[in-house]
């Protein structure tokens, strides 16, 4: 099987992150960068149905040149080549705009016959990218899989929910977004992080990948980030000294935030 994996370099959960002043848009210089926790779950899954199926896994990712570390590190756990599609016009794309450039860099992968991807992404966390990706490219959608089946022809998920699980079966090739309870991504060994240098990656411009540029970036935005300020400080809590009536403070405290 030759499976596409998503991935998607983002701010590090535990850095400082911040909106660029003149636009807007997440300032990427600002933070730490890191190869997204859930992409790497993606990748993971991927190497499991290669190791139980055969095939090529082919690692696509959307970025400046800094996404090359993310890049790195998915080849590093075993994927076998990555296509990076980075262009300054890209700064800015929303959601809509970055599902029509991923369709077309899948586009230059031959025979895909899967796509896994994360169900989100923790920077933006909007979610519906894989869904998108599966109409633009005309294929069959099963997202926010917990567990991932198939025999090479068909593919099966479980997707939970808070009405219960529900099983969701489709003809191969098919786009499939998993959540963080598909499995436990191994860490790169030394051997696969040295391998990983040798390991080819494509990178693409819009112009090689057939993407028009009024399409993608702020200019092709259908949504923009208009006013932004930084979050207020946390102000200082109310103490309550128990004297025996510690209890009314706390109930006349509530009510007064209209709590109770």
């Amino acid at each position: 099987m030759n499976i596409v994996v998503l991935v998607k370099q983002v701010p590090d959960t535990w850095s400082e992150r911040k909106l660029k002043d003149s636009d807007h848009t997440l300032d990427r210089e600002s933070a730490d960068a890191v190869l997204d926790e859930i992409n790497e779950r993606a990748v993971e899954e991927a190497l499991l149905i290669k190791e139980a199926q055969g095939g090529e896994v082919t690692v696509v990712a959307m970025g400046p040149d800094r996404a090359t570390d993310a890049i790195r590190k998915a080849l590093s756990m075993g994927a076998d080549k990555a296509v990076h599609l980075s262009d300054e016009a890209l700064a800015g794309s929303d959601a809509v705009s970055t599902a029509k450039a991923l369709a077309k860099v899948v586009g230059t992968v031959d025979s895909v016959d899967l796509v896994i991807a994360g169900n989100e992404a923790t920077d933006g966390r909007v979610g519906a990218v894989p869904a998108m990706l599966a109409e633009l490219l005309g294929l069959p959608q099963l997202t926010y899989a917990r567990k991932v089946t198939t025999d090479g022809s068909t593919i099966s998920i479980e997707r939970e929910t808070d009405a219960g699980i529900i099983s969701l079966e489709a003809n191969l090739p098919a786009v499939v977004s998993v959540t963080e309870k598909i499995n436990e991504p191994r860490y790169p060994s030394f051997k696969g992080i040295m391998a990983a240098k040798k390991k080819p990656v494509s990178v693409l411009t819009l112009a090689d990948a057939g993407i028009d540029a009024s399409e993608v970036g702020l200019a092709g935005a259908g949504s923009k980030v208009v006013e932004s300020a930084p979050k207020p400080p946390k102000q200082a809590g109310q103490r309550v000294n128990d004297e025996g009536d510690g209890g009314t403070k706390i109930v006349e405290f509530l009510a007064a935030e209209k709590l109770v």
